[in-house]
């Protein structure tokens, strides 16, 4: 009876230790935000907005160009004003340019056209998938005297799942910004 008992431990260990082992996976992190709070962008420009709290503004290369920090994203939009002087087609081309230059990386380009007649607000909202640089793009305009563009940037390699809770956070709050936009003249 000994004997078997032996024979069966000895065979248990020599079956239990065939297994290979099996690594696991590495865990991602959960990022989470702030709910957003809203304030108002005042400036001496032709535009204003309303921007989140989770934010900040600083100033760009030039007039009326902007830079809206999320610091604890890494990221920043960067938004740019042009008058326009008979030129309007070519701020639209331009405007294109800048989302189709990423065709490379990009999986697919989200198209949302949108408009605020009685603000006299028009404009596309972009959102490109994939490995893109840049996920987020608008612009604004009112098709006679202003044009506003705007890029989302983040201060690292494109990794489109890990960056996917600051994309959306910050895609609403693009939202907002285009929701509140509102010409001064």
């Amino acid at each position: 009876m000994f004997k078997n008992a032996i024979f069966i431990f000895i065979a248990l260990i020599l079956v239990s230790c065939s297994k290979d082992p099996v690594p696991k996976p590495y865990g991602e992190l959960r990022l989470e935000y702030p709910a957003p709070k809203y304030q108002k962008f005042e400036n001496n420009c032709a535009y204003t907005f309303e921007y989140s709290h989770f934010a900040t503004i600083t100033d760009a290369k030039r007039p009326c160009w902007y830079y809206l920090n999320y610091p604890k994203m890494k990221a920043k939009i960067f938004v740019t004003y042009y008058p326009i002087k008979n030129d309007f087609a070519a701020h639209i081309q331009e405007a294109e340019k800048m989302v189709y230059e990423h065709t490379i990386k990009a999986s697919a380009i989200d198209t949302k056209s949108f408009e605020y007649p009685d603000k006299k607000v028009y404009g596309n909202f972009y959102e490109l998938k994939g490995q893109s640089a840049s996920n987020l793009q608008f612009y604004i305009t009112d098709s006679t005297k202003h044009f506003v563009t705007a890029y989302l940037y983040f201060n690292t390699r494109p990794k489109p799942d890990s960056l996917a809770p600051a994309i959306d956070y910050i895609k609403n709050d693009m939202k907002h910004l285009l929701d509140t936009f509102e010409w001064k003249n």
